[in-house]
């Protein structure tokens, strides 16, 4: 299996993450895909990169982290694309849950992080809290230039499964699909396997049973057991899809 999205290098894991790793690697987990958030964070995701061959970073900046100073930030990340390979450019995107303050800037950074992408020939890893026909939105404008991605832990309705399908993008289903009343788990009823993969957002949004808990990327396998339940279809066959859909969009 593939994590395809978790914060492997959040304070929540200093304390244990050796037991976490190896936890993740006794049900399965091969890889692991680490989005970067703001400058602050990018040296702790190097130390675990360079301790943990198997996780690999992406570079970018989180919507949450655009303020007065995004210029700057930018400029971090430009820097990093220049000097190394990564994974992606993630996460990046639009988030008007927390603050609009900078709602301007967010789409200013979006962009420009999207041309990145298409200069460096990386798909990207797109955060859309609250915004989710906003982000399609801007997606729509780069159709048929190659760009490609993941939508980060989708939640949406099928519409706009579709239409983020039909722009080219994956759908990352993490731990919402476990919950009792999200109605995600009807939702991927009407998506293509091959439109899929799996994320934890580690140490956020656990699954059920472990929902309000700290996540890790161990529970992946309670995500991957609920798409096959909700699929009809083997677990193996769940995870032998994902992993290949991984596979196909991380350049790492």
């Amino acid at each position: 299996m593939i994590d395809t999205h978790c914060h492997l290098y959040a304070h929540e894991f200093s304390h244990d993450i050796e037991k976490v790793m190896q936890t993740a690697a006794n049900i399965g987990i091969e890889r692991f895909y680490m989005p970067a958030i703001d400058s602050s964070t990018t040296a702790a995701m190097f130390r675990i990169e360079d301790r943990y061959p198997q996780a690999q970073s992406m570079m970018g900046l989180h919507p949450c982290s655009v303020n007065e100073l995004y210029e700057d930030e930018i400029l971090h990340v430009e820097q990093w694309l220049k000097q190394r390979k990564f994974a992606a450019i993630g996460e990046i995107g639009l988030d008007f849950y927390w603050d609009k303050t900078f709602t301007d800037q967010q789409y200013i950074v979006f962009r420009k992080q999207i041309l990145l992408a298409l200069e460096f020939n990386l798909s990207i890893v797109i955060h859309s809290r609250n915004a989710t026909a906003e982000t399609i939105s801007v997606i729509k404008e780069y159709k048929g230039q190659g760009l490609k991605g993941i939508f980060h832990c989708f939640g949406g309705s099928v519409a706009e499964a579709q239409e983020i399908i039909d722009a080219g993008f994956l759908l990352g289903i993490g731990g919402v699909v476990t919950y009792k009343n999200a109605g995600l788990d009807e939702v991927i009823k009407e998506i293509d396997m091959e439109r899929i993969v799996l994320e934890t957002d580690a140490p956020y949004l656990a699954p059920a049973p472990f929902r309000g808990k700290r996540n890790e990327s161990g529970y992946l396998i309670h995500i991957a057991q609920k798409i096959a339940k909700s699929k009809n279809l083997s677990l193996e066959k769940v995870i032998e899809i994902t992993t290949e859909n991984a596979l196909g969009i991380f350049s790492l």
